[in-house]
This record gives structure tokens, C-alpha cells and sequence, in this order.
């Protein structure tokens, strides 16, 4: 893992249904992020904001995919910043907005790791959604429930066509952890795909340990890294209350803290997101200073 790191923001929430994500950057910076990275040795680079346009300012358009020319046009930008990053030899912090992003980040991981190894990607997607919705199987027409379809596929093909390889990601170098809210096409669609799931009800069973060995044994078995895309719903309100879909039953906080420390440990690390952060539904910013602490943990803070 590199020891520099570049902090992107992604104000974007043209895929949300609920106002607000569009803050979570600032609230993670106010919490600290930077200063906190840098003391545990690494040299931190904000990189600032990306543009981002509002709602208010432009039409959903098709109402299976919303906005999505404005999200595809935003997570265009994104691969592009956060791939010169990585030929910097630095590691992109992704601050969200929400999930949509990903389709840009995790497809400038997935280049930069063919082009210095040669070799696949593999991705780890920490949520309490499956987020493999298309147009034609969503109820809601949100693209933030759209981005790993995006990343395994071709559909939707705005976000698919980011990047110079389709389908980015490949559904055997695919985990996703802390998984319990799905619809029944997207159970479907996981079913088919071949992607590797572990549902709380694994954790509950098996212990948060087990399950992020075994996730990141998968995600880097024959990969030349893991990217590790966090949405901050994926832990029980009880501790991140600030999300836009909270869904009772998640991580808690020493579950959500030992998947990052095993990241860390495993030294597989080539990109991050901390995604969904809603300050305007949050209580005194708990939930972006837990993310805060999340970064801190993925990226190497030791308890001894």
C-alpha cells in the first residue's frame, strides 16, 4: 500500500432518493480526516471537490435511471482524478456522495492494477444493499442502487462504459459483506452472477474474523489488489444513524472495525470509498466520525 494519500470528494446525490449525501466530504472533513491520516505517517493531499450539479438544477429524465447522464458525467471525472492519483503512486480516498461514485473509482483501481500487475481487480462492496439493480429490474429508478451492476456488466451502460475495460470487475474477484436488504430481482441477479455474499446472518453465524478472511482471501485470490468500497449503511443505525437508507441489524462497530483492520493487515489495499454519509438525518456527525475512524483503521492504526 502506498504511503501517500489523496482525498477526492464526490459530492454527488443525483442517485439517492433522499437529499443530503452531497454533504458528506465536508463532513468527513470536518471530523478530522486529514490531520488523523497524517498521523499515522502517511502523507495526506486533499485534493478538494469534484463539480457536482444539484437536482434543483437538472430533470430526472428517464425514470428508470435518474439523472443518470449527470452521474455517468461525474463518475467520468472521478475515474480521471482518481487514475492520476494512482500513477502518482498514491492512494485515492474516495469521500461520497453516494454510491453511485463507484462505478468511477473502482474502474481507475481496476486500470491502474492492470496496468502495474496485469491483473484483475478485486473488489470487496461493504453494504447493507446489493446495489446490482438495472433499469429494468429497479423499483425506484435511484442509480445509487445501480453500481456493481455497472461494474460486473454492461447495464446501466453510462456507468458500464467508464474506464477502458467492460466488464470492470469480474463476479469471482467480487465480495460483498453485510448484506441484508434486498429486493427479489436483486436477489436474482446476485444468485445468477456468481458474486460471493455474506449476509449478516453469515457474521452472526460465523464471526465478523471468519468472514473477512474468507472475503478477502476471494477478492485477492489471482487479483493484483483490492479496492474496498464502504457504505456507511452497511453498520447498524445504532452507530451511524447519518444514512440515507438505514436498515437495522448491521456491522457494529467493533464488526465494522476489524474488516478494515484486516484490510489493512492484508496489505491488498489499492482503493478506498467511505460512501452515504447523510449529515442532514446524522446526530452530532457520529457518522462521519466513524468513518473517519474506519479510514484510520484501513489504512493501518494499530491498537498496540
Amino acid at each position: 500500500m502506498s504511503r501517500a494519500v489523496h482525498l477526492i470528494g464526490a459530492p454527488l446525490d443525483l442517485g439517492a432518493g433522499r437529499r443530503g449525501v452531497d454533504m458528506g466530504p465536508s463532513a468527513m472533513r470536518i471530523a478530522g480526516l486529514a490531520d488523523r491520516l497524517a498521523t499515522l505517517g502517511l502523507q495526506v493531499v486533499d485534493r478538494g471537490d469534484l463539480p457536482v450539479p444539484i437536482p434543483e438544477s437538472r430533470r430526472p429524465e428517464d425514470p428508470r435511471k435518474k439523472y443518470i447522464r449527470h452521474i455517468a458525467r461525474v463518475c467520468r471525472r472521478l475515474y480521471e482524478r482518481a487514475l492520476r492519483s494512482h500513477r502518482q503512486d498514491a492512494l485515492p480516498l474516495v469521500l461520497g456522495g453516494d454510491h453511485s461514485v463507484a462505478a468511477g473509482s473502482v474502474a481507475a483501481t481496476a486500470a491502474r492494477v492492470r496496468e502495474r500487475h496485469r491483473r484483475p481487480l478485486g473488489l470487496i462492496w461493504v453494504d447493507a444493499h446489493g446495489d446490482i439493480n438495472t433499469p429494468d429490474t429497479t423499483t425506484s429508478g435511484n442509480v445509487h442502487g445501480m453500481p456493481l451492476a455497472a461494474l460486473l456488466g454492461s447495464e446501466p451502460r453510462e456507468l458500464a462504459g467508464i474506464g477502458d475495460v467492460s466488464p470492470v470487475v469480474q463476479a469471482s474477484h467480487t465480495v460483498l459483506v453485510g448484506i441484508r436488504n434486498l429486493d427479489e430481482a436483486e436477489k436474482a441477479r446476485i444468485r445468477a452472477s456468481g458474486v460471493r455474499v455474506f449476509t449478516m446472518k453469515d457474521i452472526d453465524r460465523d464471526g465478523i474474523a471468519q468472514v473477512a478472511s474468507r472475503a478477502l482471501a476471494m477478492a485477492g485470490r489471482g487479483t493484483g489488489g483490492v479496492h474496498v468500497s464502504f457504505d456507511l449503511d452497511a453498520c447498524d443505525p445504532s452507530i451511524a444513524p447519518g444514512v440515507g437508507t438505514p436498515v437495522r441489524g448491521g456491522l457494529d462497530y467493533r464488526e465494522a472495525h476489524m474488516v478494515m483492520e484486516m484490510v489493512a493487515e492484508s496489505g491488498r489495499l489499492a482503493g478506498l470509498d467511505l460512501v452515504e454519509v447523510n449529515p442532514t438525518l446524522d446526530v452530532r456527525n457520529t457518522t462521519a466520525e466513524l468513518a473517519v475512524e474506519l479510514a484510520l483503521s484501513a489504512l493501518g492504526k494499530r491498537i498496540l
